[in-house]
This record gives C-alpha cells, sequence and structure tokens, in this order.
C-alpha cells in the first residue's frame, strides 16, 4: 500500500485534547484539509464514539477517491466505558459499523486498535483477513503493538501498516519496531510524531488543559515531570530558528528522517496549523542538526513514562520501562 508522506490525524476533531470543534467547523476544516492536499485521513471506532467517522464521512462524501482512508476496530465506547474487545464477532460488527458510518463500501487500511490480551491475535487478524477478501477493506493494520503481535499476526495474514506512538520524545520504536516494519515492507505509521502538542510548542502550562484533556492523565504533562520537560524547550526552539522552519516541523522532519517507510500523521483543528505541518514534507534539514535534536529531545532527557500505569497496561508496544 503506497501512502503519503504525511496524514492527517483527525481524532481531535472528536476528542482527547482541548475542547473539540463544532461539527459545522469540523467539517469545514476537514474539507478545507482536502482542498489543501491531504491525501491521508485516520480515524477510528472509538473516536467521539463513532462521532469522528461520521465527521470523517461527511467530509469525503463526493470526494472519496482523493483520499487513503484508514479506521479501526477492537476499541470502542460500549455504555460511556472504553472497551477493548478483538473477539472476532465484535470485530466483524465494528467494520460494518465503520462502513456505514463514514458511508463508504471499502475502507482502506483498517487497524486492529488494541490487542486484546485475552484473545490470540492471529484470532483478531483472521476476522479482518475475511473483511479483505469480502472486499470491505483494502488492507490490515495493527496499532500499539509489539515486534512478536506484529510476527504472530504476519502468520496469519499480510500487515500493511503498524500504528504506533513515534516521535523525538517516544522512540519506543527503536525498540525494534522501526526495523522490523523496514524489513518487512511494512508502512510504520506514527501517531502523534508532535509529541502531544510539545514539540510543536503548542501551550504554555499544561495546567490550562481543558477538564478532559486526556493529556491530564499522561505524566509528562504532570508537575513532578513537567518542569524538566518545559527546561528543554528554550534550545528546541533555537534549534528550530536555526534549522529555518518552525518547532513542528522540525519534529515533523525528524520523524520524516527515520526511513521512507515511516509516515507521520500530525492532527490539529486548525488550518494554519495543518498548512505548517504539510510544509514540513518538503523541508530539507541537516544531518547533523537532526542529529542535535535526537540528542536535545530523547529518552535520555525526557522525565517521565509516556502512559500512567493502567493506559500502559492497555497497550502492547516495546517500552522503555520493560527494557530497563
Amino acid at each position: 500500500m503506497i501512502l503519503p508522506k504525511i496524514g492527517l490525524g483527525c481524532m481531535s476533531l472528536s476528542h482527547a485534547y482541548g475542547v473539540p470543534p463544532s461539527v459545522e467547523d469540523g467539517l469545514a476544516f476537514l474539507r478545507s484539509a482536502l482542498d489543501e492536499g491531504v491525501r491521508m485521513l485516520d480515524t477510528a471506532t472509538l473516536y467521539g464514539g463513532g462521532r469522528n467517522e461520521e465527521l470523517v464521512g461527511q467530509a469525503i462524501a463526493g470526494r472519496r477517491d482523493e483520499v487513503v482512508l484508514a479506521s479501526k476496530c477492537g476499541m470502542a465506547m460500549v455504555d460511556g466505558v472504553k472497551v477493548i474487545d478483538g473477539r472476532p464477532e465484535t470485530l466483524r460488527a465494528q467494520v460494518d459499523a465503520s462502513l456505514g458510518r463514514l458511508g463508504v463500501e471499502h475502507i482502506d487500511l483498517y487497524y486492529l486498535h488494541r490487542w486484546d490480551k485475552q484473545v490470540p491475535i492471529g484470532e483478531s487478524v483472521g476476522a479482518l483477513a475475511e473483511m479483505v477478501a469480502a472486499g470491505k477493506i483494502g488492507a490490515i493494520g495493527l496499532s500499539e503493538v509489539s515486534v512478536q503481535r506484529l510476527r504472530d499476526a504476519q502468520a496469519v495474514a499480510p500487515i500493511a501498516a503498524v500504528q504506533n506512538e513515534y516521535s523525538l520524545w517516544s522512540r519506543n520504536p527503536e525498540l525494534g519496531m522501526l526495523e522490523a516494519t523496514r524489513e518487512s515492507g511494512v508502512a510504520l505509521v506514527a501517531f502523534s510524531p508532535l509529541a502531544r502538542g510539545f514539540l510543536s510548542d503548542g501551550f504554555d502550562d499544561p495546567a490550562e488543559f481543558a477538564p478532559k484533556d486526556i493529556r491530564r492523565n499522561m505524566p509528562r504533562f504532570q508537575p513532578e515531570h513537567w518542569a524538566a520537560n518545559a527546561s528543554l524547550l528554550p534550545q528546541w526552539r533555537a534549534l528550530a530558528e536555526e534549522a529555518g522552519c518552525t518547532p513542528g516541523q522540525l519534529a515533523l522532519a525528524w520523524v520524516l528522517s527515520r526511513g521512507d517507510h515511516v509516515v507521520p500523521i500530525p492532527g490539529t483543528t486548525r488550518l494554519d496549523h495543518l498548512r505548517e505541518n504539510q510544509a514540513a514534507a518538503d523541508l530539507t534539514v541537516d544531518a547533523g542538526l537532526l542529529a542535535r535534536a535526537g540528542e536535545l529531545i530523547g529518552t535520555s532527557t525526557v522525565s517521565g513514562p509516556r502512559y500512567a500505569p493502567a493506559a500502559s497496561r492497555e497497550v502492547d508496544a516495546e517500552s522503555f520501562e520493560d527494557a530497563a
């Protein structure tokens, strides 16, 4: 599967960061994004309890052929509670529900959003392979998985993409997934490539986050870690100025430099930020400066784990905490 150099993560249009825009504003933003040349939209069953898929579906109506459409199953809101469920019967139902909300007959790339540790991944992937055979989805992806889980899944069906968090401050794919995907011809789709706004210098104080902002529960934004992380920002801004780009563009340029198979999907709700992000695909940044960026922001300098314990238990991807 051929993916564009940079996609658009759509989650924040419905929930997670701050207060999402209205449906009308979100729809206008997505239509403008298509006009600006965005060619990959990433959504999920989970996002907004299905509302995000509905929003994306409205935006691409009449323009379906312009985009690579990606969505996810295996994690959904059930009676207001997030539930991870990888049983084949659940996934089959979620594929059909996604198609209905998106208003399409075919989803190009469909991920298992989380591995349900109560269900062998081969059973979940097998159900998705049935959906490929039925023409409902074009290719199978996995999200937040380990190299071992990728190999287990590949023994059942071809895997087109792995979507794991990857940025300067979340280097977990470098514990094996970066190389495993490169070797097997699998795209590594990097979510949160801007470190949830940290690397785009998008806020001053996490205490100002909206009450339901998911970053409030993430250790790196909490007081015991934030001061150390914020102390990196002046040097980060200076590096971006030296590179002749914005901090966010430098962060995306670094992710793009990690391999031709690496595809960042930054999310935003603002058109000026989207244009800034898309322009990063055409930047040329000196390799030495990128190396210095990697030394400034990295596992040894960032304070705190990426998830709190409860969220960490939901994912399968390699972690530096486990490797220590």
